[in-house]
């Protein structure tokens, strides 16, 4: 009877790996770590906006709805809780997006108020916090890029023959990815020219 056990748990193994089953457990912890990846670079990112919003307000108190809207954007980018099971869930992925989103906008209206403000511009600790601002805004790109193409690799694997049969028996579902619309928007880090000159007031 132990024998007979064995032998359907070894030809159980070599089906499950000949369908896939190996491959999902790699791509899966491949997607897991892509995804750690890209929340690092947001938290880094949401980590430096204390010290600019300081810097900025110094120089530039009466700027108050931007700075608001930069320290209400972060607030709610913090709020949010994407774990690895979240990434199942195509709206939860839409609305931690949008949510970037909306920080990446403030953000820009942020760094255009430095534009009129000279002594702002050329204050070192806000070119400092500037430039590490547009380093983590590529390295996000970067791992959200690297993040895409791992959770395309995996949603392949669910989604041919037969592979797709150890997904759907083993309960490997598609993961959700950044759209197209969504990624427009968080795409470009902020940019600003600081080899303008200020415009005249």
């Amino acid at each position: 009877m132990r024998k007979l056990l064995t032998a359907f748990a070894l030809a159980g193994a070599l089906l499950a790996s000949g369908c896939g089953y190996n491959d999902f457990q790699t791509k899966d912890e491949e997607v897991k770590a892509a995804w750690s990846e890209v929340l690092n670079q947001y938290k880094r990112r949401a980590d430096l906006i204390p010290n600019l919003v300081r810097v900025v307000q110094g120089f530039a108190a009466q700027e108050k709805d931007v700075l608001l809207g930069v320290t209400e954007a972060r607030a709610r980018v913090g709020s949010m809780q994407m774990t690895p099971e979240a990434l199942n869930d195509p709206a939860a992925m839409k609305n931690f997006q949008a949510a970037q989103g909306q920080l990446t906008s403030a953000l820009s209206r942020l760094l255009v108020v430095a534009e009129n403000y000279p002594q702002l511009k050329s204050d070192a600790n806000f070119r400092d916090l500037q430039a590490q601002l547009e380093g983590t805004e590529n390295r996000i790109t970067t791992a959200r890029n690297r993040y895409i193409k791992t959770v395309r690799d995996y949603n392949v694997l669910a989604r041919q023959f037969p592979s797709n049969l150890t997904a759907m028996m083993f309960g490997y579902k598609e993961k959700a990815n950044f759209t197209v619309e969504d990624e427009k928007t968080i795409a470009e880090p902020p940019k600003v020219d600081f080899s303008k000159p200020a415009p005249a007031k």
